[in-house]
């Protein structure tokens, strides 16, 4: 395994009971960029950062966190990432101030007290700081805890849900953050539900699907592998079953309606596909038309299009992997 990837792990499962969290699981994360972890509810992603964090030991399989070993030098990988959970870890009886104090003293960071005022300004919470957190916003609590996380500079950050919840100001301001850690040479790995949020941020995307990573690369790549967005506006309802058929003849996908608008889409399969060619086909189809619209793909599409819709394989258990995981 070379030491130029900050994250490699190769072949990795888990199993919860009956159910395969992990199925063999491959990544393999540069060090200094943003890898993001998507995949849907039960696919294995919770599980995959709690083994690559050293909470959970994997059943099969090995892997290399910041150059060490994830089982058999537990300590030293712990020593060199740091976590940010979706709940917080700071004490809202103390101030932001002496939260982050008492983070630098925890990690034996040397000059805690500069540190904390240059995280505090870095996280816009400089003003706040001499509060307690109890009075603070939830946002301003969220950017803390990352701020806490950051106080020892990690090698490896891992961030799962960053900015849920936040409003469109400070989830802006932690992509500004993530950006400045990456250019300092941090490697972050981030799982979000917000795809816009991978999109601007990460370098590479692992998509995760019944415990595999199941497609890499980056956001473009990814796209890559999906035709655009087709949509067709009607003037009426009876019209909108004829434009269906049509879009799914031309793109191979299940359109989608937007009632509302007397509007019907697809993501096509088709990447030759051409507004000139829709308008041509509906028009042969005898459908009248409002308008036409050919968009190139987003995450949310490649998102749709590449991942399962079935639950992770079981022998005979119910429940996702990650009610299952909570149980064990």
């Amino acid at each position: 395994m070379t030491s130029t990837y900050a994250v490699l792990s190769e072949g990795l499962e888990k199993r919860f009971g009956e159910v395969r969290a992990l199925r063999g699981l491959d990544l393999a994360v540069p060090e200094g960029s943003v890898c993001g972890i998507l995949g849907p509810n039960g696919a294995g992603k919770t599980t995959a950062v709690r083994l690559l964090t050293t909470l959970l030991r994997p059943d099969a399989g090995s892997a290399r966190v910041a150059g060490h070993d994830l089982v058999r030098e537990a300590a030293a990988v712990r020593e060199r990432i740091s976590v940010t959970g979706q709940g917080t870890s700071i004490d809202e009886d103390l101030t932001g101030r002496q939260n982050l104090r008492l983070f630098g003293r925890l990690h034996r960071v040397r000059g805690p007290a500069g540190r904390t005022a240059e995280l505090l300004d870095r996280f816009g919470l400089t003003e706040a700081a001499d509060r307690p957190a109890s009075t603070w916003s939830g946002g301003m609590r969220r950017r803390l805890d990352l701020a806490a996380s950051l106080v020892r500079r990690p090698d490896v950050l891992f961030l799962d849900e960053p900015t849920t919840g936040l409003d469109p100001v400070s989830r802006t301001l932690i992509w500004d953050v993530v950006r400045g850690l990456t250019a300092e040479g941090t490697t972050v790995l981030l799982t979000t539900q917000y795809l816009e949020e991978a999109d601007q941020l990460a370098d590479d995307i692992a998509l995760v699907d019944r415990g595999r990573v199941t497609h890499t690369g980056s956001p473009a790549q990814l796209k890559s592998l999906v035709g655009a967005h087709a949509e067709v506006v009607v003037p009426d309802t009876d019209t909108l079953a004829r434009a269906a058929a049509v879009l799914d003849r031309l793109t191979g996908a299940q359109p989608s309606f937007d009632h509302e608008r007397n509007a019907v889409g697809a993501v096509s399969k088709d990447p030759t596909l051409t507004i000139p060619l829709l308008v041509r086909a509906l028009d042969t189809a005898g459908v009248p038309l409002l308008d036409v619209s050919l968009r190139p793909p987003t995450l949310d599409d490649v998102f749709l299009r590449l991942t399962e819709t079935t639950p992770p394989e079981t022998t005979g258990a119910t429940g996702t992997t990650d009610e299952k995981e909570r149980a064990a």
